[in-house]
């Protein structure tokens, strides 16, 4: 539990907003975070997005306290003690509902990814449903991957730490990103229930070959053949690389959703329509590579150039190199900070930590308290690096020892 004596961390602008407050939360070290967005003329101060982090950061802790200043700008935040879904701690049938506002712009992902790093430090199983006229499953235009991708290719990664049990993620309702990037009515469900005093040290060092290539080609209120068009052409580059190449399709309708700006909530207007792509390959020796691709909410790309991104994109992040792709390495290196007090190892590629977001990781890990890194080259014929991370020891409070 955070102590309310300490001094908080003093961080500027939103840059890793979601990264800083779950190791806030991790660590119990208060911090104060000033000049969000303090030059925009339209919508200064934190973003819808972001206040939905704070509210459910809030919902799954107990003792938490968050200031904002008038304007949004300046953000204090003190976290307590993580209890998930807890009796008591605001879960109704031992489900925390989160709602999501129509003015979102980001996908359920920005909020799943940091869920998913504070589940295992829970006092009790963490089971939270995502719902509202903002929830979207898909990839997004500002980056986000999609649920499919969280659940095919982040979560299995935890098994590595010896957190494995009682874990899955529930897409109920699909839905794409709507007009100017924001609503979408879909429904995600998290359930966590495994949890442990420390994550075992991890030593991923060989990246060995890929074996198999698995997808998900996802579309809502759109004729099914557009799957088929982007399953055929990211197939006709995949092909080449492994012939176990699956990739599901799945077909849903669009949820109705009251139409804004109507006095009667009986006028309902179909939200969330598209289509996308997730695909994951597998090494043999267990390293997992993704790429995502969704159908902008403008529309006017054909399925089969979409199918085609997606594959270069799959190509793409396999040749970077190492054991983790971009996408997973900062939940990798996270886990490697907070787990026991020994030296882990795992091989990325040299373009990986070079890029801005590894760097901002390793500064702020660095102010909370957490060890720095350590780099040298890889053993192997490869060009790429090996990055070693001594564990804080940060163990779960409420994990009763047995």
């Amino acid at each position: 539990m955070s102590n309310n004596a300490q001094t908080p961390l003093r961080f500027t602008t939103q840059q890793a907003f979601a990264s800083r407050l779950t190791l806030a939360t991790l660590t119990g070290r208060p911090l104060r975070i000033s000049q969000i967005r303090p030059s925009s003329l339209t919508s200064p101060g934190l973003a819808p997005h972001e206040i939905s982090l704070l509210r459910l950061l809030e919902a799954v802790t107990n003792g938490s306290a968050i200031e904002i200043s008038y304007t949004g700008t300046i953000l204090e935040y003190r976290p307590g003690l993580i209890t998930g879904s807890a009796p008591g701690s605001g879960a109704s049938g031992g489900v925390i509902r989160h709602e999501v506002a129509a003015s979102c712009t980001r996908g359920v992902s920005y909020f799943l990814i940091p869920l998913c790093l504070l589940a295992p430090f829970s006092k009790a199983p963490m089971n939270v449903l995502f719902t509202g006229p903002g929830v979207i499953t898909s990839a997004t235009p500002a980056g986000d991957m999609s649920a499919d991708t969280v659940r095919t290719a982040i979560l299995p990664l935890y098994a590595q730490f010896g957190i494995s049990n009682n874990i899955e993620l529930r897409i109920l309702r699909r839905s794409n990103p709507g007009p100017r990037g924001k609503g979408g009515a879909g429904e995600v469900q998290l359930v966590f229930g495994h949890q442990v005093r420390l994550p075992t040290t991890l030593h991923l060092l060989n990246p060995g070959r890929v074996k198999k290539i698995r997808g998900v080609a996802y579309c809502s209120g759109v004729p099914a053949s557009n799957n088929a068009r982007m399953i055929e052409a990211a197939r006709g580059v995949l092909n080449s690389m492994t012939a176990d190449t699956y990739i599901f399709s799945d077909v849903s309708s669009a949820p109705f959703h009251p139409t804004a700006g109507q006095a009667s909530e009986s006028v309902k207007t179909k939200v969330g329509i598209g289509f996308g792509l997730s695909l994951v390959a597998e090494s043999s020796t267990g390293c997992l590579y993704s790429a995502d691709v969704v159908s902008p909410p403008s529309g006017g790309i054909p399925p089969e150039d979409l199918g085609e991104q997606c594959a270069h994109q799959l190509l793409e992040s396999v040749s970077v190199g190492g054991t983790v792709s971009s996408t997973a390495a900062s939940t990798i290196l996270t886990l490697m900070a907070m787990s026991s007090e020994d030296v882990g190892r795992v091989q990325v590629g040299r373009n990986l930590i070079s890029g801005e977001q590894i760097i901002c990781l390793g500064r702020d890990m660095k102010m909370f308290g957490l060890s720095g890194w350590g780099f040298r080259e890889a053993t192997d014929s490869s060009n790429d690096m090996v990055i070693s991370v001594v564990g804080k020891g940060v163990s779960n409070v409420s994990k009763k020892i047995t």
